[in-house]
């Protein structure tokens, strides 16, 4: 053997330490996997939400054929109660204007945080009535359907009640250069804007739980429910009940 050759690796030396640059299986580009840069995968509550958003009559019927455990429920329904404490909170304490004194004063609000209880029993028993309603004129869900139904739509339009809030935040910002934004048609609409979307996709979803055809009749009715517990709230306050 020449010297040239002496201590000079084999043809099989060379393929046993070869850097393998092969991508795994099921990975593009530069080995990454395809699904690598999807920020927002289709089994997160942020998909589920936004996609409820678009059509909650698909995503009432996914979510109950799901058939979720009562702590998944009790999980959303907690969430949705912090997203009401969050938000009232933002209108009540931080915004100081005339609108959030005259509707919850800041003691009313810091035991907010006390109210999450009952608002949890209150919504369990309303998904209790109204299921018991929804079966005397033709429906056929159950209280766990109508229960799912009345949690989900609490837990979707949960943003739309912070939003709201953060509006009033910024009209009182914006009040101290534009004085119309201290105006009550201005700055009390916000403070019933997450009432809306709450009544419009809880109709949505019971009309789902229980087979009707059209939500308009069940909206109307929640509607009008809505509207006399607003004035009677407003009535009783005005003769300092409340």
């Amino acid at each position: 053997m020449s010297a040239s050759r002496v201590g000079a690796p084999s043809l099989v030396e060379l393929k046993l330490h070869a850097v393998d640059y092969t991508p795994m299986p099921g990975a593009g580009r530069h080995g990454m996997k395809p699904n690598s840069r999807r920020r927002i995968g289709r089994d997160t509550l942020t998909h589920k939400v936004l996609s409820a958003w678009f059509n909650m009559s698909k995503s009432t019927r996914r979510l109950i054929l799901a058939n979720p455990g009562e702590a998944y429920l009790l999980f959303l329904l907690i969430l949705s109660d912090l997203a009401f404490f969050l938000s009232w909170t933002l209108k009540a304490v931080i915004v100081p204007n005339e609108a959030g004194i005259s509707l919850i004063s800041v003691e009313i609000g810091l035991l907010l945080l006390v109210s999450l209880v009952g608002r949890t029993a209150a919504m369990y028993f309303f998904a209790m009535l109204a299921g018991s309603v929804c079966r005397l004129f033709g429906g056929f869900g159950s209280w766990r359907a109508t229960r799912i139904a009345v949690f989900w739509a609490a837990f979707v339009t949960a943003p739309f009640s912070v939003a709201a809030a953060l509006f009033s935040v910024l009209f009182t910002n914006l009040e101290m250069y534009y004085p119309i934004f201290g105006a009550a048609w201005i700055s009390m609409p916000p403070y019933w804007f997450g009432l809306l979307p709450f009544v419009w996709y809880l109709s949505v979803a019971i009309t789902q739980a229980h087979g009707f055809r059209r939500v308009s009749p069940i909206f109307m009715g929640l509607s009008l429910v809505s509207l006399v517990a607003l004035m009677g709230g407003m009535y009783f306050r005005a003769r300092g009940m409340i």
